[in-house]
């Protein structure tokens, strides 16, 4: 690991962060009602996931994040608690409520995510002022939905501005809100394999196509592209080489929150000075001790030390 003195400022965007409630029951009957075996709340949003991650990493950043209501005061009580700096912006109506349904019988997993509340635009311009200063040479993670009153194009605004003030901006959305991020040149853009193949309209066969997409996506200007392949790992393409990044076998109890914690694992380590290399490992480790986490919860940092050593790493010539 690399030298946590030397840290860039981390700033972590969430506009629309939730509360989430996870279910574990036998099995959903339609008509019925099912008692949970077990359930749990926490804290949601993938901004508020990366924010998390990057506290057990012991890594510095501020999590610029909406609340609202009884449900947002509920939020920011947990909040307080798991993330390293919060700033928040208090508007009108609730905070959105998530659920996860987990079933015992079959494995399957059902997720909803609730409405979010309205935020003005002076008042997302206003929390994106404060998220591009904090950030200022370092890096600014933009992630997770949007209220629907909010434009399509707002994370390409926030994309330019994080670059415009010296910064290295890292975009995990998907459909039009991708498309347009990509369109404002970020440094790093980490959909998983579905969300590539919806954003080039086709489907990807192997790992030359993966491959020859991300490249594709670099001319628009992206600088790092790095595809999260669940449980066989990532791929992550950089201007000068490709890697493929292999994940230890672990049990795999809610998948939840694993990209958004590749995502804490890669711009943790990148904030510390790391290679391109590290940072593929890191975020793969990560991931693969979230998935062995009960509903929303993330991965403990011993475990991400366990695991980092049994990542493997290599170039590939495609």
């Amino acid at each position: 690991m690399t030298d946590t003195s030397r840290q860039l400022p981390v700033s972590v965007l969430s506009l629309n962060p939730a509360v989430d409630i996870t279910y574990q029951i036998p099995q959903l009957i339609a008509d019925q009602k099912v008692h949970a075996s077990d359930s749990r709340y926490d804290p949601g949003g993938n901004g508020i996931n990366v924010g998390r991650g990057l506290k057990r990493l012991g890594v510095q950043a501020c999590t610029f994040c909406v609340v609202a209501g009884e449900i947002g005061r509920f939020l920011r009580h947990q909040l307080d608690a798991q993330l390293d700096q919060a700033s928040y912006l208090e508007v009108e109506g609730e905070t959105r409520v998530n659920g996860t349904i987990l079933e015992s019988v079959t494995g399957a997993q059902f997720e909803v995510s609730g409405v979010g509340p309205a935020v003005s635009t002076a008042q997302w311009q206003h929390l994106l002022d404060r998220f591009v200063t904090h950030g200022g040479k370092g890096l600014g993670v933009i992630t997770g939905s949007l209220q629907r009153s909010l434009p399509q194009d707002l994370y390409a605004e926030a994309v330019r501005r994080v670059q415009a003030a010296g910064g290295r901006a890292v975009v995990d959305s998907h459909d039009n809100l991708l498309r347009h991020a990509i369109g404002a040149r970020p440094f790093l853009i980490k959909p998983n394999r579905f969300e590539l193949e919806t954003l080039v309209g086709r489907r990807l066969e192997n790992q030359q196509e993966i491959v020859r997409e991300a490249r594709q996506l670099q001319t628009l200007g992206v600088s790092w592209v790095c595809v999260s392949l669940g449980a066989e790992g990532a791929l992550l393409v950089t201007p000068s080489k490709v890697l493929k990044g292999e994940a230890p076998q672990v049990p795999v109890i809610s998948t939840v929150g694993a990209g958004d914690s590749m995502v804490a694992g890669m711009t943790g380590v990148l904030a510390q000075g790391a290679s391109d290399q590290d940072a593929l490992r890191e975020g793969i480790a990560c991931s693969a001790a979230t998935v062995m986490q009960p509903g929303t919860e993330l991965f403990d940092k011993k475990t991400v030390d366990r695991l980092r050593g049994e990542v493997r790493v290599t170039p590939l010539s495609l």
